[in-house]
């Protein structure tokens, strides 16, 4: 494959989260044959089965974005030691009904910031355990916890210079990580 598209699923909805900015700088480390798309998730309707058989356009955008993408990058922040409502209701969407998990064999990373000393480690660790039940192959090595602080992006939004060389490593094994995987 000489192309690949990820889709970006951002874990939190403000419009000035740490997290989008994150991945928005990450992508800009990517090399020239990967496209990265934010996906839209914050106006899927909440999960309810009763809905499985006549699903939500919004819901029909997501599963469609997933399946037309070769990986997924997921970015979020931490919630109550967590990853938030709004992340997981998308997943249960895309996974949903049974038998049609838009997640199944996509190449993931799993990124994510906040001003917590410990990052997000255990939103990611939470969403590690989601992703994996999904058969979701998702690059374990390097975490990338990643405590916000002044100098973390520049101000032109990229990754700043004592991060670059840890992030950019990040995004090498990742591409490597997606080439690998994709089908």
């Amino acid at each position: 494959m000489s192309s690949y598209q990820i889709a970006v699923i951002v874990g939190s909805l403000r419009k000035d989260s740490f997290n989008r900015k994150l991945a928005t700088a990450i992508a800009r480390l990517g090399p020239a044959e990967f496209t990265f798309k934010q996906l839209e998730i914050g106006d899927l309707p909440l999960y309810n089965q009763d809905d499985d058989s006549n699903q939500a356009a919004a819901v029909k955008r997501l599963k469609a974005d997933i399946t037309a993408a070769q990986g997924l990058l997921f970015v979020t922040p931490e919630y109550n030691r967590s990853f938030p409502g709004v992340l997981k209701n998308a997943i249960d969407h895309a996974s949903r009904p049974y038998g049609q998990n838009a997640w199944s064999g996509k190449p993931a990373g799993v990124l994510g910031a906040s001003v917590g000393a410990i990052g997000t480690a255990l939103a990611q660790q939470h969403l590690h355990n989601v992703l994996n039940y999904l058969d979701v192959p998702t690059l374990a090595q390097p975490e990338a916890f990643i405590h916000v602080k002044d100098g973390l992006f520049d101000a032109a939004g990229n990754i700043g210079p004592d991060s670059q060389k840890f992030l950019q490593g990040w995004m090498d094994r990742y591409v490597a990580w997606v080439k690998k995987h994709a089908g």
